[in-house]
């Protein structure tokens, strides 16, 4: 067997982030093209969610900008906007819209269940989203904690299987990153097994009894060929090796939570949960790492999604494209890291530790009263601190 050798290098994703395939089969009704042109030449107003980053620099030249807290985006904040710019913390609807002036909505991250994209092509409002915006910053959270979890248990990765359960933007980075270290790779991915015949698909159950590690990248859907609301049931978690891993930094709801419970695992990393932020005790407790919906939350991601969807927003409004570089606004590199450790994946972990340790993540929010967890959980994601993705790292 070739003797893999897993450097930092090999796992850097340099590609723009929303390269590659989707899941086109939960994106029936979702256009990411500029089907339409607006009539409208000029914004009155632009309501965003003031956890966005650079939104001045990015919307300003475009019209007043209207900064407000996701969860605080109401139909007095948006009554005289135009445009609507908003991450996962703001249902957008009828009820939010409806006799309103705003005929774009654009959502900087790739989740889609915060938005009613039926009510939203009825009424004639355009809808784009940033779809692959975050998927390195993601596939960088499962590599991470893959290593992390591996060191401290004097365990190797080499040779051993992991279960990528959707294979999209995030999946596919996950997949190559994977490689890099040895992993060897079951992928299932139905909706892209039905489109492309040569997509290596596995069956779910296969993919679950066989892996050492397992982790999840599909979108939540509730209709359709495939729903993915509780993916993984009671019958389905039953068919996991007590010895594995599972990973969910997908959405909250793909995974019975009361059934995860019952289940024997070596270790559960979980980023997204049910009811957010009010998140199941039992498994918080019992999660090896338990982190507040950050995977995707690098700044680069952020930043990444934000550009996105202000050119989307340009080319509606028929507005003069977007001039300020991602350079301009990203900090300057960080100090060189420094391999440390007397194995491979030692000096690897050591490295990918000093990039981000997500342990801080954990830490920040771990408390023995969930009632503070809680309320750590929103406030934390809400103020997260600037992580740069590898890319951004010399050596």
């Amino acid at each position: 067997m070739t003797q893999h050798r897993p450097t930092p290098l090999a796992l850097i994703d340099y590609n723009t982030p929303f390269q590659g395939t989707h899941w086109p089969r939960y994106h029936d009704d979702f256009t990411l093209g500029m089907h339409a042109m607006s009539s409208i030449s000029t914004l009155r107003r632009i309501v965003i969610d003031d956890a966005i980053p650079h939104a001045e620099s990015l919307f300003g030249d475009l019209g007043e900008v209207l900064l407000r807290p996701g969860r605080e985006i109401d139909r007095y904040a948006v009554k005289d906007a135009d445009a609507l710019i908003v991450r996962s913390r703001t249902r957008v609807h009828a009820e939010l819209l409806a006799d309103t002036r705003v005929r774009f909505v654009g959502s900087t991250v790739v989740g889609l269940d915060h938005v009613d994209q039926t009510w939203l092509k009825q009424a004639g409002i355009h809808f784009y989203s940033a779809q692959g915006c975050n998927a390195n910053a993601v596939a960088e959270y499962v590599i991470a904690n893959l290593v992390r979890w591996a060191v401290a248990h004097d365990q190797t990765l080499q040779g051993k299987t992991l279960a990528i359960i959707g294979v999209g933007h995030v999946g596919q980075r996950v997949w190559r990153k994977a490689q890099a270290l040895g992993l060897q790779c079951l992928l299932n991915d139905p909706p892209r097994a039905a489109m492309d015949k040569t997509f290596p698909h596995t069956e779910l159950d296969i993919c679950l009894q066989a892996a050492d590690f397992i982790t999840l990248h599909t979108p939540l859907t509730h209709s359709g060929y495939w729903p993915t609301h509780h993916l993984l049931n009671k019958a389905r978690l039953q068919r996991i090796q007590p010895t594995a891993v599972l990973i969910n930094a997908a959405r909250g709801g793909i995974v019975d939570e009361d059934a995860w419970l019952q289940t024997e695992t070596a270790a559960d990393i979980i980023d997204c949960w049910n009811n957010e932020p009010i998140i199941h005790p039992d498994l918080y407790r019992r999660a090896w790492l338990a982190t507040p919906h950050i995977a995707g939350h690098s700044l680069d991601a952020k930043l990444t999604g934000a550009r996105m969807v202000s050119q989307a927003l340009r080319q509606f409004f028929q507005q003069p494209p977007l001039s300020i570089s991602a350079m301009q606004l990203l900090p300057a590199p960080t100090q060189p890291l420094q391999p440390l450790g007397e194995t491979p994946l030692t000096q690897l972990d050591s490295v990918l530790t000093q990039a981000w340790d997500f342990r801080q993540d954990h830490q920040t929010i771990h408390h023995q009263e969930i009632e503070i967890v809680h309320k750590q959980f929103e406030s934390y994601r809400r103020h997260y601190p600037p992580r740069r993705e590898w890319a951004a790292h010399p050596l």
